[in-house]
């Protein structure tokens, strides 16, 4: 890409064209992930604000999906909408400061950010946050330009929609506050900049709204709760990880931007010649307050970066500094300029161009490959056999199948619609958003307390504790296996058998190769606690091998070797499967007692005598790598697979006489 078609619409028409083409396919193709979902399923109860954030975002989500109900590219769409709208907002922004060919430039550029010309594909809140900070930016410099009363008040709504789609907005008033009352010294006199305040102000309610009812939980759990405040060395990798997601180029186009716009000044004459007004943005400044783009980018560039080392990495993500390099694509085109003086004083011209284009080019190939990257969980059928399991995230695909599967699951084993209950909200909202339950229950108190909307399900009575209140219907039991160890799946277990009188697993559905499992229980009836629970329960096995290790290499006859349990219920045999095939069926109920102290078991029917051993012929297997598993099946017939691991079959040649 030559750095002068930067400046040139058609370049940047089809550039925007093609990312929207990208987003537009995947979002249609790709299945909510869990914020996504939990967003629309807030829009299904309105209110000024929920848990973890204003009502914004839930507002645009349950209004695109009102157009298609269960179709995520419409659940996405005013998102979608919003992130292509970017350019044009930073075209418009930058006009502020800087003449039409610069501020061509500067949209071009804000495409070539990965994660901004990604933004639309997913319904986050992000986006409209994003969209409202850059206008009310604009509105902002152009009030301060001209004192118009429609500027004022443009930035005064604009302020005020932005604080009620997130927390993290309060940084653009913040920055506009001090910078007005700081760093302008004047305008807080007007009383036009009073109106604005004002006006901006009720985008604080609902933060109110969902806060002093609830002792500031909402506000505690993002700036306290969430983060430990203990120093990690980890945070310090948040500078270079910026510098990548940003393209290491572009992120130094940028800091030169800043740079620039640091030594510009506000009152500066326009004296210069109408032909050199473009080429020289940062001369024609005549009280445009070119400081004011510094005082909204640094604060989301320095308080992440800052806090990084103190802050849950877990919570923290990458994309929070994004508002803060927006502002720096207004001097930017002048930054690349001044790049290509320095270069061509010791390269070809022809170089120049080619190093000085590289800059976006760079940038945009990383929002290709950022939107492929998301959009590639919804190829897992034909990318897995290529990439192997594991390696794709599953977040966003298998919903539907998922869906589809439990709803005749529904109609299979119930006679009257159960009680659903999951072992993490963003299932239950999976449910509810694909029609097939209209009040599922969740027992997460993991992710929900992580992501800070456990407070939200329990507003909603759809927390565990209210399951109770449907005593006497049945009960659906959903784990997601595949994000459960044994003892987090066991402790969920014993809480769902407390709830119903009796439970029995009714199957299991595995998609991709494993990597994305569930396991599905019937409860008879809900029960009040305490009074009866579930007996036997269906707690997961536990199993091991002790032979083959891990990595071994097998010949001849191989011993495979273990022991397994099952609380409550008991084993009633073990299987081997090399590759995902039977290959023979173990002996089992060998003597066991170590492990049985070792585990503390006191409730499994068989023991001590839990091991179990199997012998295999190598030599009717293949030469190479295999991979080796033992299934378990517990005596109520239920199989679970276990042990996953890699062997090499070798053959062994005789010794010579």
């Amino acid at each position: 890409m030559e750095a002068g078609r930067l400046g040139d619409f058609r370049w940047l028409a089809a550039a925007c064209g093609l990312l929207l083409l990208g987003k537009t396919w995947f979002a249609w193709r790709l299945d909510l992930y869990s914020d996504e979902v939990f967003y629309w399923l807030a829009s299904t109860r309105p209110a000024p604000a929920y848990s973890d954030l204003p009502f914004l975002t839930a507002l645009l989500a349950g209004l695109g999906s009102a157009t298609d109900p269960g179709n995520p590219l419409a659940t996405r769409s005013l998102f979608l909408i919003a992130g292509s709208c970017l350019p044009l907002v930073v075209y418009w922004m930058a006009l502020a400061w800087v003449g039409r060919r610069d501020a061509l430039q500067a949209a071009f550029l804000s495409i070539c950010i990965p994660l901004g010309g990604f933004f639309g594909l997913l319904a986050t809140p992000d986006v409209p946050m994003l969209l409202f900070g850059l206008l009310s930016l604009g509105f902002l410099a152009r009030a301060l330009q001209t004192d118009s009363p429609g500027c004022w008040l443009g930035a005064g709504i604009f302020m005020a929609l932005g604080l009620c789609t997130h927390y993290r907005f309060a940084l653009y008033p913040l920055a506009a506050l001090l910078y007005v009352l700081l760093a302008d010294g004047g305008h807080w006199r007007r009383k036009r900049f009073w109106l604005a305040a004002g006006i901006a102000a009720p985008g604080l309610l609902p933060l109110l709204w969902a806060n002093l009812p609830g002792n500031l939980g909402s506000a505690g759990f993002y700036f306290i709760d969430r983060h430990p405040w203990r120093f990690d060395a980890a945070g310090l990798w948040h500078i270079p990880l910026q510098s990548l997601l940003v393209t290491p180029p572009l992120y130094a186009l940028l800091l030169y931007s800043a740079w620039l716009t640091f030594n510009s000044q506000d009152n500066s004459q326009d004296t210069h010649p109408n032909h050199l007004k473009d080429t020289h943005p940062t001369k024609r400044c005549h009280k445009r307050h070119p400081r004011l783009l510094l005082w909204f980018s640094l604060p989301h560039l320095l308080a992440y970066a800052l806090l990084a080392p103190w802050a849950d990495t877990n919570s923290t993500t990458a994309h929070w500094p994004l508002p803060g390099y927006f502002p720096l694509l207004v001097f930017a085109p002048e930054a690349l300029r001044r790049v290509k003086v320095r270069l061509s004083r010791h390269w070809p011209r022809k170089n120049v161009g080619a190093l000085a284009g590289a800059i976006p080019a760079i940038g945009y190939a990383g929002a290709l490959l950022a939107i492929a990257g998301i959009g590639s969980q919804s190829l897992q059928a034909p990318l897995q056999p290529v990439l192997g399991a594991g390696v794709l995230s599953e977040k966003m695909a298998g919903w539907r199948e998922f869906s589809i599967h439990t709803g005749r699951l529904l109609a299979d084993e119930f006679r009257a619609p159960p009680v659903i209950v999951t072992d993490n909200y963003y299932t239950a909202a999976q449910l509810q958003y694909a029609g097939v339950a209209p009040d599922a229950y969740t027992l997460d108190t993991d992710k929900a307390v992580r992501d800070g909307r456990l407070r939200q399900f329990e507003l909603w009575r759809r927390s565990g504790g209210f399951v109770p209140e449907r005593g006497g219907e049945p009960m659906l039991f959903i784990t997601e296996d595949s994000a459960l160890n044994v003892e987090q799946k066991h402790a969920l277990l014993a809480r769902a058998c407390a709830m119903a009188d009796s439970l029995e697993q009714l199957g299991q559905l595995s998609q991709f190769g494993g990597d994305k499992r569930f396991s599905y229980y019937h409860g008879a009836s809900i029960v009040a606690p305490g009074l009866q629970s579930a007996a036997p329960c269906p707690f997961p096995p536990r199993a091991w091998i002790d032979q083959p290790l891990p990595g071994a290499e097998l010949s001849g006859t191989a011993l495979v070797s273990g022991w397994a349990y099952n609380e409550d219920l008991g084993v009633a045999g073990v299987r081997i499967y090399l590759d995902g095939a039977l290959v023979a069926e173990a002996e089992y109920g060998l003597a066991r007692p170590d492990v049985v102290a070792a585990t503390a078991l006191s409730g499994d029917p068989n023991q001590p005598n839990l091991g179990f051993e199997a012998r295999l012929d190598t030599g009717e297997f293949s030469r190479g790598r295999h991979e080796l598993a033992i299934g378990v099946i517990d005596s109520r017939g239920n199989e679970t697979l276990y042990g996953h691991r890699e062997v090499r079959i070798e053959r062994k040649t005789p010794a010579r006489p």
